[in-house]
């Protein structure tokens, strides 16, 4: 196994799979979220942007023109051969059965794309669901992102999850049995929980099963519930300093097998409240690199 960077990374992976570099193409289903429409709640995750976390999508256009314009941004940067597409926004598995796989399926189309990453909620994977997945990975680099951000139950109350730890668990036993990868989003930083607390998450992230991470410092947005509780003075965001030393910690005591997608933030700059720092995505990842190469000489 290659690795690039001081810790497996999604490039890593790809360049180890595929012998080169796989672009992501963020797009819009056009979903919702059953804690966005009524059925748990109507307030969202309290971090959560009106967007559904899928700032960097275009929803006013339709699939193949949104395959269009991402290709096109993102060969602007790199020259890409292969490439993911990555339904962002909201929950992007809560629908029927039968427009999921018209959906997936118009994507997979494309010579040049050879997989989906779905970003969903752990509540929203029938069997009906699964079993549609798991057929898919079977001739497509397919994975679930699911929004855990923390173990700890206090904190998912606070945060509006809409559905426990031990629910979240019980589901994961169920991919696994199915082979089906998924990976674990964590949010560094909600409000009470300690420096050990944050550690825990990474270790259960570590133990489960999980093909991928993806981290991130917490930040507020301008159209986020989170946004008032800042406002009114009840946040306390971490420095940069903090945040890069505590990810530092946690790369190091990750799971070696385990894909590390993001190591910061990539909010909508336009609408980023705090921490500003937050908005300089080069400098924290420099950062992260300088105090893991410390570590690892110790």
């Amino acid at each position: 196994m290659i690795f690039i960077n001081m810790y497996y990374s999604l490039n890593d992976y790809f360049k180890n799979k595929y012998k080169q570099k796989v672009g992501k193409l963020s797009l819009d289903g056009g979903f919702t979220c059953p804690n966005r429409d009524g059925t748990l709640s109507s307030r969202g995750c309290i971090f959560c942007s009106e967007k559904g976390s899928g700032d960097f999508t275009k929803g006013n256009l339709n699939l193949k023109d949104q395959i269009k314009f991402q290709k096109e941004i993102n060969r602007k940067k790199w020259d890409n051969k292969k490439f993911i597409g990555y339904f962002q926004n909201f929950t992007n598995t809560y629908e029927g059965v039968a427009y999921l796989k018209k959906l997936y399926y118009e994507v997979l189309e494309d010579d040049e794309i050879i997989g989906l990453s779905i970003a969903t909620r752990a509540d929203c994977l029938s069997d009906e669901v699964l079993d549609l997945i798991e057929n898919l990975s079977k001739n497509y680099e397919i994975w679930l992102e699911i929004g855990m951000q923390t173990i700890n139950e206090d904190t998912i109350k606070y945060i509006n999850r809409g559905y426990s730890h031990k629910y979240l668990d019980e589901k994961l036993a169920e991919l696994r049995k199915r082979n089906i990868k998924f990976l674990l989003h964590v949010i560094f930083g909600l409000p009470g929980e300690s420096k050990e607390e944050i550690l825990k998450s990474i270790d259960y992230v570590s133990s489960s099963g999980a093909f991928g991470i993806k981290i991130h410092s917490l930040y507020i947005q301008s159209d986020s519930r989170l946004y008032k509780e800042y406002l009114d003075g009840k946040i306390k965001l971490m420095t940069k300093d903090e945040y890069t030393d505590l990810i530092s910690q946690a790369l190091m005591i990750l799971n070696k097998n385990i894909v590390v997608h993001r190591i910061t933030g990539d909010g909508d700059k336009s609408k980023l409240i705090a921490p500003l720092w937050a908005a300089d995505k080069l400098s924290v990842i420099g950062e992260i690199n300088k105090k893991l190469k410390l570590l690892k000489e110790k």
